[in-house]
């Protein structure tokens, strides 16, 4: 059997990472354990053996799991970030607060013990290590290369500027309260004043995107040279990390400060990042080749983990931090067609892991130590400076790049958050005995203030609508979309769906943007294309050189709908599908159905209209009386197309007039009698006795269909006859949702009809 080549290049890939990452483990084994590590295998409070310990971080990431879901659930309702909520789970789950409250028979020592005076298990250390990889490597994918180059020069000055001021500043800090937090006087290469000020560096972007998309403010300006500054920062947070990592092990190796060895660490750590991150982006599309030869998306992003956790390893042995190589590995692909595609695969893997992460760095914080006076003033001080040094390390340089007060401001502001990757540098330093759990605290305090702060400053600094950059700066033009106009969102809705099968057979990846917004990229190599599908047309966002791609795959897709408008000109029986629908099917429940969409108060036992658009007029209003429709004019226009397509008149007296439309959230139903009939042009040319009017949303999910089947069950001869005996509202809603009618009375007391 001939191997694929491309599967030959894939393996020799796999064995030389491979073979790397066992050499550095060669390399490494026999070394001693770094001070203040988790402990080792074996030394956890609880005891036990190996089974014994599994069965404790089971059980802990199964109570992670919940308390990360409820905090996160809780903040978001406050209109907070959910992260802020994980974060606070893990303090009180924590072995500081309830995880070390024994249960007896059970857990004596409490679901989370301490381990040789270490918060959280070496087993539950591992998993958030590896879901803080996962999150650097997630970061560096979503990191947009043009938009950061489009305004490298400004977001590298406000990077920049944030960085030296934040770090400068942090570190100093430490210096000043080292005699009250330390009892001694510390210098500034000390390994915790190095981390206090890297710690202070690290921007989280995250937070700031989702304000400035909520404001509509994402592709502004001040928007861009943003998100340009957060990618600086937290390269340059990083480097730093592996620098001041570096710089603390010269020091314990010569006990003194060599400026050269210094300069040599500092040019290491630069070069490799520098060196890899260039590689890594010249061969983007030969690794994105590679992946693709496994065809199955799955297996795409399963590959592409397996390489950022070799990555990620190797640069751990080459002296820089783990999640630096995960990082790499996101940036190098993050311009690869593949990209969405890994993200979105691994999305489900994120979404596990990173908030286990999280919250165990809550359950790192010893909440009684910070209730110290110096403690507490220590940790308001380093918040304060945190934010002085962040607005104004990046404001000052925004200023330098055409913008005016206002739109520095915005920037600084938008660039104070702290998120993970602060969090994950304060870890390593707790992990590796160079933070104090009192420090840890501290840098976790103004994690959490610098993110809460930041959203109601930009919403402040936007509420004002005047422009950020000075009048002599203009914006650069914005490509014009390609924009297709169509009559309707039905058409829309089909023409997109198969326009994206189209691309998918062009070898492109489509990738879903935003579900509620139809918003959609398409990806092959170089070419990168934007779609949204709006209520009456669709735009293509592209290169110029991509436009008679685009408009060649919108011909293409027309003549299909215009060869299949023509075939279905040829007669069709429309009374025989028609008769169908009111066919009985065996062991059908319905009841759940009805009820949840019923409602008395839209159930009219007595009609007054004469003809059919004034009963479908009487059932409209009384479902607006209801309050169940937004736009009564939408919905009517909705119901009265549908009728001149093809009458919804039925046959046995019942007709079903219905739409999709605007005017409506969700499914709603309006039933009517008319004892004595109404002519609805059924397809047995008999009157209509029973009208049902439903209305369901046009752009997003409802079981339209499912609801009219489940009604024409309902009504066999037997429903008919027993509905059209009804005299109230209660009895109708009795008959339909199959309840004691003496319930129903009771329950739908406020909802009987005039008479």
């Amino acid at each position: 059997m001939k191997i694929p080549s491309g599967l030959k290049r894939a393996a020799v890939l796999l064995f030389i990472l491979g073979a790397g990452a066992t050499l550095a483990l060669a390399d490494t084994a026999g070394a001693p354990a770094a001070a203040g590590a988790p402990a080792a295998a074996g030394t956890p409070a609880a005891g036990g053996g190996m089974t014994h310990r599994m069965m404790m971080l089971i059980m802990q990431l199964g109570a992670i799991l919940f308390a990360a879901k409820i905090g996160n659930m809780i903040f978001e309702k406050l209109k907070l970030p959910g992260v802020l909520g994980e974060l606070c789970a893990g303090l009180v789950i924590g072995p500081y607060l309830l995880g070390a409250l024994p249960l007896p028979g059970l857990l004596p020592q409490g679901l989370f013990p301490m381990h040789d005076r270490f918060p959280v298990s070496p087993e539950l250390y591992g998993i958030c290590s590896l879901a803080a990889i996962i999150l650097l490597f997630m970061t560096g994918l979503e990191t947009d290369i043009k938009l950061f180059l489009r305004y490298s020069i400004a977001g590298s000055l406000v990077g920049l500027g944030g960085v030296v001021a934040s770090f400068l500043l942090g570190n100093l800090t430490g210096v000043f309260f080292s005699p009250m937090l330390f009892g001694r006087q510390l210098g500034f290469f000390s390994p915790a004043c190095l981390f206090l000020g890297i710690i202070s560096t690290a921007t989280s972007v995250g937070i700031t995107a989702r304000v400035l998309s909520d404001q509509r403010k994402l592709d502004s300006p001040e928007g861009v040279t943003i998100l340009a500054g957060a990618v600086i920062d937290d390269v340059l947070g990083i480097i730093l990390l592996a620098i001041g990592l570096g710089v603390i092990g010269g020091l314990k190796h010569s006990g003194s400060v060599n400026w050269a060895h210094i300069g040599l660490i500092a040019a290491k750590a630069i070069g490799i990042w520098l060196a890899a991150t260039v590689v890594g982006l010249l061969a983007a599309h030969k690794i994105s080749f590679l992946l693709k030869t496994f065809r199955e998306r799955s297996a795409i992003a399963s590959m592409a983990l397996g390489l950022a956790l070799l990555l990620a390893g190797l640069f751990e042995e080459a002296g820089l931090a783990m999640i630096v190589g995960a990082y790499v590995m996101g940036l190098s692909l993050s311009k690869a067609d593949v990209a969405h595609v890994i993200r979105e695969k691994l999305e489900p893997i994120y979404a596990l892991l990173v908030p286990v992460f999280f919250t165990g760095m809550g359950m790192l914080v010893n909440l009684r130590l910070l209730g110290s006076r110096n403690v507490l003033l220590f940790g308001a001080v380093y918040t304060l400076i945190a934010v002085i040094a962040k607005v104004l390390g990046c404001a000052l340089p925004a200023l330098a790049c055409q913008f005016n007060l206002r739109g520095a401001l915005r920037v600084g502001c938008g660039m104070l958050p702290r998120g993970e990757v602060a969090l994950i540098i304060s870890g390593i330093g707790l992990a590796a005995g160079l933070l104090t759990p009192e420090v840890f605290g501290v840098s976790v305090l103004m994690t959490l203030v610098t993110t809460l702060a930041a959203p109601p400053l930009l919403v402040g600094l936007f509420r004002n609508p005047a422009a950020g950059l000075r009048e002599s700066a203009g914006q650069p033009a914005a490509a014009k979309p390609v924009v297709f106009r169509f009559p309707s969102s039905r058409t829309v809705n089909l023409l997109a769906d198969r326009l994206m099968e189209i691309f998918e057979a062009e070898g492109f990846f489509v990738h879903t943007l935003s579900h509620d917004d139809q918003i959609y990229q398409i990806r092959k190599g170089h070419t990168v294309i934007s779609m949204t599908a709006g209520p009456d047309s669709i735009s293509f966002d592209c290169p110029p050189a991509d436009i008679p791609f685009v408009n060649t795959a919108m011909y293409e897709v027309l003549a299909e709908l215009e060869q299949t408008i023509r075939e279905l000109r040829t007669p069709i029986d429309h009374d025989a599908i028609a008769k169908t629908v009111q066919a009985p099917v065996q062991g059908f429940s319905l009841r759940s159905a009805m009820l949840r969409f019923l409602d008395a108060g839209a159930l009219q036992p007595r009609l007054q209209g004469s003809t059919k658009q004034a009963v479908i007029e009487e059932l409209l209003e009384l479902l607006n009386r209801q309050g169940l429709i937004d736009d009564t004019d939408a919905a009517r226009q909705s119901v009265f197309q549908r009728e001149q397509v093809m009458s919804t008149g039925m046959q046995h007296g019942l007709a079903i007039p219905h739409g999709r439309t605007s005017g409506v959230n969700r499914l709603v139903c309006a039933i009517g009698l008319k004892r004595d009939g109404v002519a609805f042009d059924s397809i047995d040319g008999q009157p209509t006795r029973i009208v049902i009017l439903t209305l369901s949303p046009a752009m997003t999910a409802a079981p339209h269909v499912q609801f009219m089947s489940s009604i024409s069950q309902i009504l066999d001869e037997n429903g008919r006859q027993q509905l059209l005996a009804c005299r109230t509202a209660g009895e109708m809603h009795a008959v339909l949702t199959q309840t004691d009618q003496r319930h129903a009375r009771r329950r739908h007391w406020f909802h009987r009809p005039a008479h």
